[in-house]
């Protein structure tokens, strides 16, 4: 009998990085993990801006960047700005303020067709996945201790396995394109 475990984490991996980049398309409402894109160039080193300040969002419409560092706001803000999230940050004293516009109805269908494409190519992640255990399955035929029904049995298991975890992309994806036709 194969042992699946491996299988399993590596699609349990893909599943875990199409949420995180499905939790980067704004949705209208605002969340910090918006700004997980988000890199700054800083101290001489590229960092995340969750690494360098606060992120609230104290309203549905807004988040509120609060730099631990006051001497980097302006480097936070170019930031932002080159992240080609369409947000506007202001500076406001020592924080930065920024307004999350209402989403049009020919903004939300985009995202939706971006919601679809980094699906499938999460689909495709996980057939290749599929294939090198089916390869590595079909590789076992004629040792000594194997017999086709095994063989079978796995191929069935590898299968069944895949199913279970295309439905559970296909939850999240439905999940994220009711939250961005969400009014």
């Amino acid at each position: 009998m194969f042992n699946f475990s491996a299988f399993k984490q590596k699609l349990e991996k893909v599943l875990d990085h199409t949420k995180l980049e499905l939790g980067t398309l704004r949705t209208g409402k605002a969340t910090p993990s918006l700004l997980d894109s988000v890199r700054v160039q800083v101290y001489g080193t590229t960092m995340a801006v969750n690494e360098l300040a606060n992120i609230n969002a104290p309203d549905n419409n807004m988040l509120i960047v609060d730099p631990w560092d006051k001497g980097i706001i302006g480097e936070i803000e170019k930031a932002i700005n080159k992240a080609e999230l369409n947000l506007n940050p202001v500076v406001d004293r020592d924080i930065i303020r920024i307004i999350i516009p209402p989403l049009t109805e020919e903004i939300r269908k985009d995202l939706v067709k971006k919601v679809h494409q980094k699906a499938e190519s999460s689909k495709v992640m996980m057939r290749t996945t599929r294939g090198d255990v089916k390869n590595e399955i079909e590789d076992l035929e004629g040792q000594s201790g194997v017999s086709e029904d095994d063989i079978r049995r796995d191929l069935e298991e590898l299968d069944k396995i895949m199913d279970e975890y295309e439905k559970k992309l296909e939850e999240i994806v439905k999940s994220k394109e009711a939250e961005l036709m969400q009014i």
